[in-house]
């Protein structure tokens, strides 16, 4: 089969619950995870350090190479939260409470994959940053976090 376009909503985002290593919890998304999700734009952002190497004999001509590479994704949308217990959405939760660490402990899992994706991409150690919450007289709470990769990417194979 030819490539092709495929939806945007239809990707998963998972946390790495930092009490119980190895156990991953979905940032829900319309379609990822049970019931209505929060999630409904990412942004995946790349970030390139390069050096120059301009010498005289480069007649002119700009020289460089590449010497760093970073990532973070971005994901905005919704708050959710159970208006009976007041408990927000748990992969929500989760991010909440790992951006609020610091030093080492501020660094957990992330992995993310695109629809048919049998393999997770996964960023063993990331850090999480939450962007602004809040809304208008008829809006729904706002929510966002960005999460950026510290070290390699590797995959996992999606059970």
């Amino acid at each position: 089969m030819a490539a092709q376009k495929y939806n945007a909503r239809d990707c998963e985002f998972e946390v790495e619950d930092f009490l119980n290593p190895g156990t991953w919890v979905a940032i829900r998304t319309a379609e990822g995870g049970s019931g209505e999700g929060g999630v409904n734009t990412f942004s995946l952002a790349h970030e390139y350090e390069t050096t120059d190497t301009t010498t005289f004999g480069s007649a002119g001509r700009a020289e460089s190479q590449v010497m760093q590479e970073g990532k973070a994704i971005t994901l905005e949308g919704f708050r959710l939260k159970d208006a009976a217990t007041g408990a927000l959405d748990a992969g929500m939760a989760l991010v909440e409470l790992q951006a609020a660490r610091l030093g080492n402990d501020s660094l957990v899992g992330f992995r993310f994959a695109a629809p048919g994706d049998t393999t997770w991409e996964v960023w063993a150690d990331a850090h999480y940053q939450l962007g602004d919450q809040g809304g208008g007289n008829n809006d729904k709470t706002a929510w966002a976090v960005t999460i950026t990769r510290s070290g390699p990417t590797t995959t996992a194979a999606k059970a």
